[in-house]
């Protein structure tokens, strides 16, 4: 083995700053041997207090735990101490991010994150919720966060790699620490407020006039002008301090967690329906790429309480799973329960005032303190309005961290959010995962309030579907927009009453689906979004459900379909009689070369089957010039192309339908055909031409001339990116030269890709910017009720996220391939997928 030299370096960790050793070609295996011992043995006895009787934890082959347990109380102790076992690291670094306390090891380049985090004040959420859970919920959090501190204590001096470096003391976890990991990822659920935000910056640019052809809400549906008219009159240009600032953080938040995230497929299948006889069920849950996966999977088997599924280090629950009985899971609804109110404000006399229905009003204050690694401790005032806190007044305007808030600060962005109110979310969550069917799995969804989720679930006769959340009644608007917050005209009247909310049972069709499309038409009686994603995974779903009776290979076949609905509708545009003569005329007016390259790209779109495989040359063409026709068509208006208004455009695209594909489609008579650059009138056939050109031109440029080396998968791959390579940017020159030290030591790929946003196998990339995947199914489930051992799961990545672990990447390529692992119920089966080895923890004194 060739020698290594090490030297001691600062470099960022999944959850902070830490100092680690930089690697140099070869010393893998010195770090795995140097850390080995930070990875919990798989066998064994160990003697921890808080342990009552005794819990044993078998292992399959992919390091996916088995927990048994005389009582369910020494399970979720259990379950505790195997997700701090697992993933450490990762409850440290989501803590400390939904605190708003990530300056305090990986020091200023992160501050504005924690001015953002403390903001939004999570943590005030989080104490409603677990103040309103029942006392029976709390003891099961309590015995949690004993397991997990068990866990803490014992291998205080054996850490993963990089809390071992970190210097920082680790705090031990509180119960309220589950829930407020919870709020962290409800709040990442919050789709719109990315757009509203975008939608300013864009205002600023294009003016309220235009702003509505570049925020569609779905493709039957009239462009938001209603929405885009209450910016009119209003003197955006710079007047929004700090928006900017304000974006550009909510996306460093999005890189480290989530933040509007588009996630997850969904469906049921009745009897009727299924080759067995019986219901099928099917769940992917979408997240961006990640090292780890937010997930993680694990089995408990209590005398009292038995399920198997997906879990979040960090949440003493299964999330989505299945328990003998039912199975359940979810989607993203795209629920609006959040708005963006622009506030009037002013300086004086040293206090922050605002204009409320006529009269100037302070400003609620309240005082947050940031330690930051290298500086003095900072003291700063987030102010809050009727609306809800002022985002834009923590970020962008200090230059010194004790800078107030400046006089000229123009508009307040305020944020008005479904936080702080009191329900048993939690308790319904937990009642879900014990219901034994569709029946009682209704009467629990129907109370999970602080999260918007398309439930779905299923038991072996029967299929359903619940809609949850809390969704404002609004006096007027439909908050895809920020509202002025001065009137109380566009303020909230209470929420829609639950029973409202869509649900069906069993219906005549013979499946349910949900696909983050939307579900709801306009004029129901709930509004629940104007932000839904585009319906082609839906309609793929409809599609192949539809077709035949379903078993469990045609639903794997399904979960990894790499088939675009688009490209169809796409060619139907390019072929339309009017389209077609209208284009050919634009062809022929270009310069020769280009005429000859758009020819080309013409007549393989035309031919394109819509299957994105990794190694299709007909895939990389359509996605080129996908790519290229958004920046045709819109960059003119809203460049640089690195400035901050083409990335919200950007932005947009990945979370909602977006005016990439609305322009692709219809919209003929959008100004936004015509460019700017030129003297002449462009139309629409006259910018689609020149797309299928350069599409053809960019290919030649990133692939070569030789059209049968190109591949969607060579410019479309996977990038599994730990926090520590994604947080690098913020670091100085000489943190981030550490970082790129280890990167290959903690990150995995590239990896050729196939599929896109729009398919099945969802692998989606910015539209308008690159075409690396940022979007995956993180994790797959399927639950046959026709089978002997109805479910089987995977991963996007390893069970541990310690790099020293066997398990840290080895589920990698099972995603990739689609080999499943079963997770049995019968005894003899659970001996045969997880083996006799096991770790049993004893009550004792633990070292």
């Amino acid at each position: 083995m060739p020698s290594c030299t090490f030297r001691p370096i600062a470099w960022l960790g999944l959850s902070a700053s830490l100092s680690a050793f930089l690697l140099l070609s070869g010393c893998e295996s010195l770090l795995d041997k140097r850390y080995g011992e930070s990875v919990a043995p798989t066998e064994g006895t160990a003697r921890i207090q808080g342990i009552g009787e005794r819990a044993d934890v078998r292992r399959n082959a992919m390091g996916m735990p088995l927990i048994e347990a005389p009582n369910f109380h020494d399970a979720l102790f259990a379950l505790g101490y195997v997700h701090a076992s697992d993933r450490l690291s990762q409850m440290i670094g989501m803590r400390a991010l939904a605190q708003g306390r990530l300056a305090e090891t990986a020091g200023p380049g992160v501050l504005d994150i924690d001015r953002f985090m403390r903001t939004v004040n999570l943590r005030s959420s989080a104490e409603v919720m677990y103040r309103n859970a029942s006392p029976r919920l709390k003891q099961f959090f309590e015995v949690y966060a004993r397991g997990v501190n068990a866990y803490i204590f014992q291998y205080r001096n054996k850490l993963p790699m990089d809390l071992a470096q970190s210097g920082q003391k680790i705090e031990y976890w509180e119960p309220e620490d589950s829930a407020l990991v919870f709020a962290l990822i409800n709040f990442g659920l919050a789709t719109n407020l990315r757009e509203e935000l975008a939608s300013l910056t864009l205002a600023q640019k294009v003016g309220a006039d235009k702003l509505a052809w570049l925020m569609p809400t779905y493709p039957d549906e009239q462009l938001p002008f209603d929405e885009a008219d209450k910016l009119k009159n209003l003197n955006l240009t710079g007047n929004l301090a700090g928006v900017d600032a304000l974006t550009e953080t909510l996306a460093s938040v999005a890189d480290l967690h989530m933040s509007g995230v588009a996630a997850s497929n969904s469906w049921a299948i009745k009897p009727s329906n299924a080759r067995s006889g019986k219901s099928l069920f099917a769940n992917d849950m979408h997240l961006p790429l990640a090292m780890p996966s937010l997930w993680n999977f694990v089995q408990i088997r209590s005398p009292k309480y038995q399920a198997a599924g997906v879990s979040v280090a960090g949440i003493p629950a299964i999330v989505a799973g299945y328990n003998g009985h039912l199975a359940w899971g979810m989607t993203m609804v795209m629920g609006d329960n959040q708005d963006i109110f622009l506030e009037q404000v002013k300086r004086e006399n040293g206090r922050t005032l605002y204009l409320a229905d006529g009269k100037w009003i302070a400003a609620r204050e309240r005082q947050e303190t940031y330690l930051v690694k290298g500086q003095r401790p900072i003291q700063e005032k987030v102010y809050e309005t009727r609306n809800g806190p002022l985002l834009n007044a923590a970020l962008g305007e200090r230059k010194q961290g004790v800078q107030p808030l400046p006089a000229s600060s123009g508009y307040g962005l305020a944020l008005r959010s479904i936080q702080n109110e009191a329900d048993q979310t939690l308790d319904a969550l937990f009642d879900l995962s014990r219901a034994k069917s569709v029946d009682q799995a209704f009467d629990s969804a129907r109370e999970v309030r602080s999260i918007a989720l398309n439930l779905m679930f299923a038991d072996a006769g029967h299929v359903g579907w619940q809609v949850s959340g809390r969704y404002p009644n609004r006096r007027d608007g439909r908050g895809l927009i920020p509202s002025p917050g001065w009137t109380d005209r566009y303020s909230w009247d209470g929420y829609a009453d639950p029973m409202l909310h869509p649900y069906d049972l069993d219906p005549p069709q013979g499946w349910l689906a949900t696909a983050n499309q939307r579900t709801v038409k306009g004029g129901y009686g709930v509004q629940l979004s104007n932000s839904w994603y585009y319906p082609e995974r839906a309609e793929r779903i409809a599609e192949l459900a539809g077709r035949s009776k379903q078993d469990t290979r045609s639903t794997v076949a399904m979960q990894y379909d790499q088939t675009t609905l688009f490209a169809k509708k796409l060619k139907a545009m390019l072929e339309d009689p009017a389209m077609a003569s209208s284009l050919r005329r634009s062809i022929d007016a270009l310069p020769a070369p280009q005429r000859v390259k758009a020819d080309e790209a013409l007549k393989r779109l035309l031919a394109f089957d819509g299957q994105m495989a990794a190694s299709s040359a007909d895939a990389a063409i359509y996605s080129a010039f996908l790519q290229e026709s958004a920046k045709q068509t819109f960059l003119d208006e809203l460049r640089p192309e690195d400035g901050p208004t083409w990335k919200a455009f950007v932005e947009m695209a990945d979370i909602s339908y977006s005016a990439q594909a609305d322009h692709l489609l219809g919209r003929e008579d959008s100004p936004f055909w015509n460019d700017t650059r030129t003297p002449r009138e462009e139309d629409k056939p006259t910018i689609l031409a020149r797309s299928l050109a350069a599409c053809i031109e960019y290919l030649e440029a990133n692939l070569g001339a030789d059209r049968k080396a190109w591949q969607w998968g060579k410019l479309h791959q996977y990038r599994w990116t730990t926090e520590t390579t994604r947080l690098a940017p913020y670091l100085d020159a000489g943190q981030r030269a550490s970082v790129n030290a280890i990167q290959g030591y903690l990150d995995r790929g590239p990896y050729q890709a196939g599929g896109d946003h729009s398919t099945l196998n969802t692998s989606a990339y910015h539209w308008g910017q690159g075409f690396d995947t940022w979007l995956v199914p993180s994790m797959r489930m399927i639950v046959d009720f026709g089978l002997a051992e109805p479910m089987m799961g995977l991963n996007s990545t390893g069970q541990s996220g310690n790099p020293a672990s066997p398990h840290y990447d080895d589920g990698i390529q099972n995603w990739m391939k689609g080999q499943y692992m079963s997770f049995p119920f019968q005894p003899a089966a659970m001996d045969k997928v997880y083996g006799t080895r096991r770790l049993t923890l004893l009550p004792g004194a633990g070292k």
